[in-house]
C-alpha cells in the first residue's frame, strides 16, 4: 500500500445495512491505514461515564460533552485521546492528519493545556487487520469521505452521522435521511 492509497485522516461512515451493532450507524476516524492494518476510533459514542470519573487531570481540557468516548470494541480498558492544534504542536502530541493528532496521556496535562484544543478521550478503538478493510469496503459496508477537523470535537455525537453524509454530494446526501427502522415506513 503506498502513503497515497493510505486512509489515514479519513471517515468511514457506516453503510446503513451494516449489520455489526459495535458500528451501527458510526463514523470513525483512521488514525492509521497501511499494509499491516487500520487502527482508528468511532466519533459518535459517548458514555455516560464522565472524563473527570476516568482521568481527573484530563477534565479541564475535555470538551462538551465531557465524557468519555467508546473509541471501538478493541482494548476497552485502554484510553487514547485526541485534540485539535493548530501549528506545529507541543511535545505530547502526535499529528495524525490536518490539525488533529493524538495526545500522550502520560505527559502533564498542564504542559499541553496552552496549545490543545479539542480534547476528547476514548476507550478502546477499532482494528483491521491486513486486507480486512478493503474486504468490508468492497463488501460496501462504509463509506469513505473527507474529514473536517470539528468532527473530533462535535457537542451533539449522536447527530453526527447524519451530517457527515449529509455534506457529501450525491447519493450519499440521501442517505442522511434514511430511517433507523426502515420496515416501519
Amino acid at each position: 500500500m503506498t502513503e497515497a492509497s493510505s486512509l489515514t485522516g479519513r471517515l468511514l461512515v457506516a453503510a446503513p445495512a451494516l449489520s455489526d451493532p459495535n458500528f451501527d450507524r458510526s463514523v470513525v476516524l483512521l488514525l492509521d491505514h497501511d499494509r499491516e492494518g487500520a487502527l482508528g476510533v468511532v466519533l459518535n459514542r459517548p458514555t455516560p461515564v464522565g472524563v473527570s470519573e476516568v482521568l481527573q487531570p484530563w477534565a479541564a481540557l475535555a470538551g462538551e460533552p465531557g465524557v468519555v468516548f467508546q473509541g471501538g470494541p478493541v482494548a476497552l480498558d485502554a484510553a487514547l485521546a485526541l485534540a485539535a492544534v493548530p501549528g506545529a504542536g507541543p511535545l505530547g502530541w502526535r499529528r495524525v492528519h490536518g490539525s488533529i493528532g493524538l495526545v500522550d496521556l502520560e505527559a502533564p496535562p498542564e504542559v499541553l493545556a496552552a496549545e490543545l484544543g479539542s480534547l476528547r478521550i476514548f476507550a478502546g478503538y477499532a482494528g483491521w487487520g491486513p486486507e480486512q478493510l478493503e474486504r468490508e469496503l468492497d463488501e460496501g459496508a462504509w463509506y469513505v469521505v473527507e474529514s473536517e477537523p470539528g468532527d473530533v470535537s462535535v457537542p451533539e455525537p449522536e447527530r453526527l452521522w447524519r451530517a457527515v453524509l449529509r455534506r457529501q454530494r450525491g447519493t450519499l446526501a440521501l442517505l442522511a435521511t434514511y430511517p433507523d427502522d426502515p420496515s416501519l415506513n
